[in-house]
């Protein structure tokens, strides 16, 4: 991971354009190849970002474009440059996950059919470049669908699925790829995000799945 701290300002261009104008930022580069804008103020989200897979280049000037396949670019004027350092983080172990959270995703996985009639599993934990969704299988109609598990349901649970959604429809072998946001309490907040992102939600009981005999197991 390369970490820059500098003076700089960003432009967007693709499907819209945005400019931050001159400011302090930090700018990360990860190995995976994604490439964000960071201020001090909005916890882990960042100002802007190109998601992988895209290409940095560091031309004259102190400028970097950043570019996906998509031909959307960001461009990155360095004024000044406080802090310039790479680190090798290695493989993450992976997020280990609540009790009941991964014993709700392996009943699911387990009985996947519970989401719909005709529903089948792909896997559990399917990879992606920025961490595994819970759950990826394929409704009726062999559309893939991905679920993502919490406990609580909260907007940054459904910020995180479509972040997924967003990478997976990418590949054209799964896409176009449709979400579901699954947890025992979802806060109505989260509830009108997933609503206007297209993404369905579904509220899990786990005492009665834990309960419940096998040709019984249900969502409520």
């Amino acid at each position: 991971m390369r970490l820059v701290i500098a003076r700089c300002s960003v432009d967007y261009a693709g499907r819209l354009t945005a400019h931050l104008p001159s400011a302090p930022r930090l700018i990360l580069v990860k190995a995976d190849g994604s490439v964000s804008i960071h201020a001090d103020d909005r916890a882990y989200k960042p100002l802007n970002w190109m998601s992988p897979p895209c290409t940095l280049k560091e031309g004259d000037g102190e400028v970097w474009t950043v570019e996906n396949k998509g031909g959307e670019k960001l461009i990155i004027t360095l004024e000044e440059v406080m802090h310039d350092s790479s680190h090798e983080l290695g493989v993450d172990p992976g997020l280990i996950k609540d009790g009941v959270e991964a014993h709700l995703q392996e009943l699911l996985a387990d009985r996947i059919e519970t989401l719909g009639e005709g529903y089948s599993l792909i896997r559990r934990e399917y990879p992606t470049a920025i961490g595994p969704v819970d759950i990826l299988c394929r409704d009726a109609d062999g559309q893939t669908v991905a679920v993502e598990i919490k406990r609580r349901g909260e907007i940054d649970g459904v910020e995180q699925l479509t972040r997924y959604l967003e990478l997976l429809n990418r590949d054209p072998h799964l896409a176009p790829v449709k979400g579901i946001f699954a947890a025992q309490e979802i806060k109505p907040q989260a509830r009108v995000l997933a609503t206007d992102r297209g993404i369905g939600c579904v509220v899990l009981d786990y005492n009665a799945l834990r309960g419940i005999e096998d040709d019984k197991l249900r969502l409520f």
